[in-house]
Order: structure tokens, then sequence, then C-alpha cells
């Protein structure tokens, strides 16, 4: 292998799939970039076994063929180039790769491309096609109610449900749960699947130069593209929680609050909500006044009202304040809405416009 490539598409490149590089392995090829030269292309992939990323940039190919190279220590050794420089990959004596510059000249032992895992193509049967705006918006929203080392594997993913041109993407830990809905452009076969939590963060990461985010589904497998990159990860095998069951459909309270004073009122309790596993009540009465309050703790107590419309009867409700927190932060605008059934119902959580996205808290006990 022999080819010329300028130092910021090599060191973006290798950045890029780095991510996938396996951290603590015994298996010393796992810790390797694979570099492969093919046409007017150079490939790069690296994985973990669980997932692995590859992408490809155009270089001047002047002989084909591969090498992989520990991951660490030629992104390194690259970031430490010139950003204008070209830069001449060759490999030398079947598992060197040598890296010549204007200014430098070194040697760095690889190993044979050949010991490197096949990193297999995924032929879905579905194929959807996100805006990468709206995907990177949905994963904000979804993705953090997942337990990401949870003992029940199905719960550490994203449940991701397509049913003609509508696409749902959930998650939960038992204790919380998100679901946003997206509209598609084109229709696809009914299907769903849950996937890892960490892919679709990954995804997220590598969403953001791109305008379409597009996902290959198959029966075991998913892969994420990204204008000539490719996120593939396993699938998590089980069933997802049928979520929409606990939803309550009915509320006796619906109260509409400006998001950013609640969120603030929320921080201040959680102070001393910290030494009582952040527990917190929620209290609104029916003229209109919202009330955020803890116990007495060691260290105090906190107790913040603030005005909100309230439509149907007085309610409290004990809640999380951490959960809370993070479902304000995702919902974003200036208003929130929060329904209330009953004190041991979970209080849900939506947009003041629209029913694309919907968060809900199971209730504490008081």
């Amino acid at each position: 292998m022999k080819i010329e490539i300028q130092q910021d598409s090599l060191l973006k490149s290798l950045k890029t799939v780095s991510r996938a590089v396996s951290g603590h392995t015994t298996l010393q090829v796992l810790g390797n970039i694979l570099i492969r030269a093919e046409g007017k292309k150079v490939h790069f992939a690296a994985t973990n076994l669980e997932i692995s990323i590859s992408t490809s940039v155009e270089a001047v190919v002047k002989n084909e063929g591969a090498i992989t190279v520990p991951a660490k220590i030629f992104t390194s050794y690259v970031s430490l180039l010139k950003n204008d420089e070209d830069i001449e990959l060759s490999v030398i004596d079947g598992s060197t790769l040598e890296v010549k510059s204007k200014s430098s000249k070194t040697k760095i032992k690889g190993i044979v491309a050949d010991e490197f895992p096949n990193i297999p193509r995924v032929e879905g049967k579905t194929k959807i096609e996100i805006p990468a705006e709206d995907f990177r918006n949905a994963v904000s929203q979804v993705a953090f109610a997942a337990q990401e080392n949870s003992s029940r594997p199905i719960l550490s993913g994203v449940f991701f449900a397509v049913d003609g041109s509508e696409l749902r993407m959930a998650a939960t830990d038992s204790y919380r749960l998100s679901e946003r809905k997206l509209t598609l452009g084109q229709k696809s076969e009914k299907t769903n699947c849950v996937i890892p939590v960490r892919t679709v963060y990954e995804a997220d990461r590598l969403a953001p130069n791109a305008e379409t985010v597009t996902l290959h589904i198959s029966d075991n497998q998913v892969m994420f593209s990204f204008e000539g990159t490719e996120l593939t990860s396993r699938l998590i095998e089980g069933q997802f929680p049928d979520y929409q069951q606990i939803i309550p459909k009915d509320f006796v309270t619906t109260l509409k609050v400006e998001r950013n004073a609640l969120s603030l009122g929320v921080r201040r309790v959680s102070i001393f909500a910290k030494e009582n596993n952040q527990h917190m009540k929620l209290e609104c009465t029916a003229d209109g006044n919202l009330t955020v309050s803890t116990e007495m703790t060691q260290v105090g107590q906190e107790r913040t009202e603030m005005p909100s419309e309230i439509d149907g009867r007085a309610n409290v409700i004990a809640l999380n304040a951490d959960y809370l927190l993070d479902a304000l932060s995702a919902l974003g605008g200036e208003k929130v809405q929060v329904q209330l059934k009953e004190k041991m119902n979970p209080a849900v959580l939506k947009p003041t416009e629209g029913e694309d996205f919907v968060h809900l808290i199971m209730p504490l006990k008081m």
C-alpha cells in the first residue's frame, strides 16, 4: 500500500472511527484502525465487536493494500503534523506503516489486515431516512431515559418502531419514559427493534455534518449511514415493554407553567433534596398557584412558588427532582404542560403545543 493524503482529511477520518476502538481488550488488533487503499479512496474502520465505524476519503492511491495500526499512537502522531501538509503512507515489511511528510518521517508497527475482524454489511429489510436535525432532536429528548448499565438489557436501548410514515422512538429505565414521534418522508413496512443507547449516542455524534441519517435494519443488526460514514451495531434481543399501556389517557389536573421558572425552582429544591434521594413535592391549587418544595433535611429545606395556568382540581405529587430537571431540559420551549391524575399515577409532561413528544415520570411515596 502506498498513498498520499492531506493531513486534515486523514486526522478527521481517524477521529471519526476511533470512537469504536476498544479501550480494554485482550485482542490487540481491536485497539487498531484498519486502513485500506482501493481505487481512488482510502477506507478507515474500527470495531470493538459491539459497534463498528467506517469511513472513506479520496486520496492519491499509488498502490492498493491494507494494514492496521494502533489507533491512539497514529492519531496522536498525525494530530502533531501541519494541517496543510501532504502525507505519504506506505506499508513496508508487511506490517509496518511508514509515514512521511515534508518535516518528518516515522515508522509505526502495525498488524496485518487479515487479522482484523470482518465488518458485516447490513442488508436491511427496512430502510428509513430521517433529516439529521430531526434525528438529533429526537435523540436529545429520548435517549437520556434509557438505563445504559441496566440489569435488564432491554432497558439499555432505544426502541424504534416504524409504521408506514411514522417513526416512534422511546426509552425507559422503568422510573421514567420518553417517547418522540417523527413523520418520515416515505412509507416503510411495519417493523421495530431496540438499538443500544450507546450506539444511538454515537450516531448522534456523527450526524452534525450530514443532512440525512439513513437506517438499515435487519433481523439482528442496524447500520446508520451519514454521507460516507457508516456505524454498524448489533440489536438488543427481547421484547421492549408495552409502555403505551401505562401512559394515562385522562387527567384530573393540567397545568401550564413557564419552563425556565419551574426549572429554576426545582434546581433550588434539589440542593436540599439531595439529602433525601431527590424527593420533592409538586403541589398546585385551584387558584393557579404552583408550589415546589422538599421536606426538612439535614442541610435545610426549600419552598418556592410560581404562577401557573391550571385546568382541573388542586393536586399534589412527589417526584424525583433530577428526573424532572432532565425532562424539562428535553422539552425545550417557553412553557411546559404537566398533567396529573392521582398522586400514585405517573406525571406526564408535554409541550404546550403538539403531541409529538411525551415524557412520563413515576411518582414517589409521600
